[in-house]
Protein backbone atom coordinates (compact mmCIF):
# COMPACT_ATOMS: atom_id res chain seq x y z
CA UNK A 1 0.00 0.00 0.00
CA UNK A 2 1.36 3.26 -1.14
CA UNK A 3 1.24 5.41 1.54
CA UNK A 4 2.46 9.25 2.53
CA UNK A 5 2.37 10.73 5.88
CA UNK A 6 3.21 14.39 6.42
CA UNK A 7 3.96 15.75 10.02
CA UNK A 8 5.84 19.26 11.13
CA UNK A 9 3.56 21.75 10.90
CA UNK A 10 2.00 23.87 13.70
CA UNK A 11 1.50 27.27 14.73
CA UNK A 12 4.73 29.87 14.25
CA UNK A 13 4.73 33.79 14.40
CA UNK A 14 5.19 35.81 11.04
CA UNK A 15 9.12 35.55 9.89
CA UNK A 16 9.45 32.15 11.72
CA UNK A 17 10.31 28.95 10.28
CA UNK A 18 8.95 25.25 10.10
CA UNK A 19 10.24 22.31 8.45
CA UNK A 20 7.43 19.90 6.94
CA UNK A 21 8.27 15.88 6.40
CA UNK A 22 6.64 13.72 4.56
CA UNK A 23 7.19 9.78 5.06
CA UNK A 24 6.63 7.33 2.37
CA UNK A 25 6.08 3.60 2.68
CA UNK A 26 4.87 0.59 0.90
CA UNK A 27 6.94 1.95 -1.99
CA UNK A 28 10.62 3.52 -3.13
CA UNK A 29 10.06 7.09 -3.31
CA UNK A 30 13.04 7.94 -5.53
CA UNK A 31 11.16 6.45 -8.81
CA UNK A 32 8.65 9.52 -8.28
CA UNK A 33 8.71 12.88 -8.81
CA UNK A 34 7.39 14.28 -5.64
CA UNK A 35 5.36 18.02 -4.52
CA UNK A 36 3.90 19.67 -2.02
CA UNK A 37 0.55 21.76 -2.59
CA UNK A 38 -1.45 23.51 0.25
CA UNK A 39 -5.30 24.17 0.78
CA UNK A 40 -6.81 27.12 2.76
CA UNK A 41 -10.25 27.05 3.68
CA UNK A 42 -12.29 29.35 0.84
CA UNK A 43 -8.94 29.16 -1.23
CA UNK A 44 -8.11 26.61 -4.40
CA UNK A 45 -5.55 24.10 -3.77
CA UNK A 46 -2.17 25.46 -4.65
CA UNK A 47 0.77 23.64 -6.17
CA UNK A 48 3.71 25.04 -3.63
CA UNK A 49 6.64 23.11 -4.68
CA UNK A 50 7.97 20.19 -7.33
CA UNK A 51 10.81 17.94 -7.36
CA UNK A 52 11.96 15.93 -10.14
CA UNK A 53 13.48 12.19 -9.83
CA UNK A 54 16.80 11.86 -11.16
CA UNK A 55 18.17 14.82 -11.91
CA UNK A 56 16.62 16.59 -9.20
CA UNK A 57 15.30 19.63 -10.65
CA UNK A 58 13.03 22.23 -8.25
CA UNK A 59 9.98 24.10 -8.64
CA UNK A 60 8.49 26.86 -6.66
CA UNK A 61 4.99 28.99 -6.76
CA UNK A 62 6.09 32.51 -7.25
CA UNK A 63 3.95 33.04 -3.61
CA UNK A 64 7.08 31.32 -1.86
CA UNK A 65 9.69 31.56 -4.17
CA UNK A 66 13.21 32.70 -2.57
CA UNK A 67 11.71 31.34 1.23
CA UNK A 68 10.27 27.51 0.75
CA UNK A 69 12.95 24.60 0.00
CA UNK A 70 12.37 21.43 -1.22
CA UNK A 71 13.97 18.10 -0.71
CA UNK A 72 14.50 14.48 -0.48
CA UNK A 73 16.47 11.89 1.20
CA UNK A 74 15.99 8.32 -0.92
CA UNK A 75 18.01 6.45 1.36
CA UNK A 76 15.56 7.40 4.12
CA UNK A 77 12.43 7.57 1.69
CA UNK A 78 11.94 11.23 3.06
CA UNK A 79 10.51 14.29 1.42
CA UNK A 80 10.96 17.77 3.00
CA UNK A 81 9.74 21.41 3.01
CA UNK A 82 11.64 23.79 4.71
CA UNK A 83 9.66 27.46 4.59
CA UNK A 84 11.38 30.53 5.93
CA UNK A 85 9.84 33.48 6.69
CA UNK A 86 6.69 32.64 7.24
CA UNK A 87 3.31 34.86 6.35
CA UNK A 88 0.13 35.05 7.57
CA UNK A 89 -1.25 33.73 3.57
CA UNK A 90 0.98 30.81 4.18
CA UNK A 91 -1.65 29.73 6.71
CA UNK A 92 -2.98 25.78 4.98
CA UNK A 93 -2.71 22.50 5.66
CA UNK A 94 -0.39 21.08 3.55
CA UNK A 95 0.06 17.94 1.65
CA UNK A 96 2.62 15.87 -0.16
CA UNK A 97 2.20 13.79 -3.39
CA UNK A 98 4.41 11.46 -5.63
CA UNK A 99 3.49 11.67 -8.89
CA UNK A 100 5.07 11.26 -12.34
CA UNK A 101 5.69 14.92 -13.84
CA UNK A 102 6.29 18.74 -12.80
CA UNK A 103 4.31 21.16 -14.67
CA UNK A 104 6.17 24.43 -12.31
CA UNK A 105 5.20 23.91 -8.90
CA UNK A 106 2.15 21.53 -9.56
CA UNK A 107 2.85 17.88 -9.58
CA UNK A 108 0.66 15.82 -11.95
CA UNK A 109 -0.16 12.03 -12.72
CA UNK A 110 -0.12 11.42 -8.49
CA UNK A 111 0.52 8.03 -7.43
CA UNK A 112 -0.10 9.06 -3.79
CA UNK A 113 -0.91 11.78 -1.79
CA UNK A 114 -1.10 12.26 1.90
CA UNK A 115 -4.58 11.56 3.61
CA UNK A 116 -4.47 14.15 6.50
CA UNK A 117 -2.43 16.64 5.63
CA UNK A 118 -0.29 18.93 8.27
CA UNK A 119 -1.71 22.30 9.43
CA UNK A 120 0.51 25.16 9.26
CA UNK A 121 -0.82 28.46 11.06
CA UNK A 122 0.80 31.57 10.62
CA UNK A 123 -0.31 34.72 12.83
CA UNK A 124 1.10 36.70 15.87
Amino acid sequence: QLQLVESGGGLVQPGGSLTLSCAASGFTLNIYDIGWFRQAPGKEREGVSCLTRGIRRTYYANSVEGRFTISRDNAKNMVYLQMNSLKPEDTAVYYCAAGRGCSGAVIYNIMSRGGQGTQVTVSS
